[in-house]
């Protein structure tokens, strides 16, 4: 009898803890997320929320014949594939870093680690006053013409603008993903193995999942960069550094045609959702 007393007890109060969870859930994702798919099918406007009608997949078919979207689709994906493999590199590098037992390792590993605690707006304003074209406001330029070298146009340039976004944004995340198991080092140093045969004999195998779970999450993240373009270029020069999620927000946002911006973000959904899926599939087959 006690049993059962306790075991429902125990299931009320787990119904509390779990409820205000679940409501938050419902009401700040599973309902906007609803809304989106509903909205994604009309032609609705901000500026005239009292008419909106259903459209069918006329947004749909907008969509896919805009250019501006192919772009975006475009830019995602190139900063995506370059982002990924040098941030989990830089992260790896970082980790090995820090991983020894020299005097002061300890300060080194905070200050790598500092920019990922830091907002990514502040991130951004400071490298876009480093990546400044004049010299004399510019630090990286100023450093290239006391080289001897022309300054670079950093964020101005098209062909530029991307890859100094790609650089910054591996710097700013490689900090939380610098995570290296002592006992990998401890086997090694056991066997007997020399530091390159550490790792890759016992280090980078014993490191697998790891590596798995951070290509994972960079991926994810690196589909929905929208502050940096925000905040560093709009989204220029010349649609350069334009992606999805900053596109879902010029569309709704900027031009106020919500209806168009919510189809956006529903065919983003179903890439996003596909890749994690394939992703996830790959490494359970592996």
């Amino acid at each position: 009898m006690k049993k059962s007393v306790n075991k429902a007890s125990e299931r009320k109060a787990a119904y509390f803890f779990v409820i205000p969870a679940v409501a938050l859930l419902a009401a700040f994702l599973i309902y906007p997320s609803l809304q989106t798919v509903r909205y994604a099918f009309t032609d609705y406007n901000i500026m005239r929320p009292d008419r909106i009608v259903f459209c069918g997949f006329n947004n749909f078919a907008e969509l896919f014949q805009d250019e501006d979207f192919w772009i975006a689709v475009k830019n995602t994906i190139y900063f995506t594939v370059l982002v990924v493999p040098f941030q989990t590199v830089l992260a790896l590098a970082l980790a090995l870093l820090i991983s020894s037992r020299r005097r002061g390792v300890s300060v080194f590993r905070a200050a790598y680690f500092s920019p990922q605690v830091t907002s990514m707006v502040v991130v951004a304003i400071l490298w876009t006053v480093m990546y400044n074209t004049s010299p004399d406001s510019g630090l990286l330029n100023a450093l290239l013409v006391k080289l001897g070298l022309e300054p670079c146009g950093f964020l101005n340039d098209p062909k530029t603008a991307m890859n100094s976004i790609i650089f910054m944004s591996a710097w700013q995340g490689a900090g939380y993903q610098m995570m290296i198991p002592k006992e990998q080092y401890e086997a090694a140093s056991i066997d007997g193995a020399g530091k390159i045969q550490s790792f890759f004999y016992v280090t980078l195998p014993g490191l697998k999942s790891v590596i798995q779970y951070v290509v994972m999450i960079t991926v994810i993240q690196a589909m929905k960069l929208f502050t940096q373009p925000y905040v560093m270029t709009k989204g220029g020069p010349r649609n350069s550094i334009r992606t999805l999620v900053y596109y879902i927000y010029e569309q709704g946002f900027q031009k106020r045609n919500f209806g168009y911006a919510c189809a956006v973000a529903a065919v983003f959904f179903v890439i996003v959702i596909s890749l994690s899926l394939g992703m996830k599939k790959i490494i359970k087959a592996e």
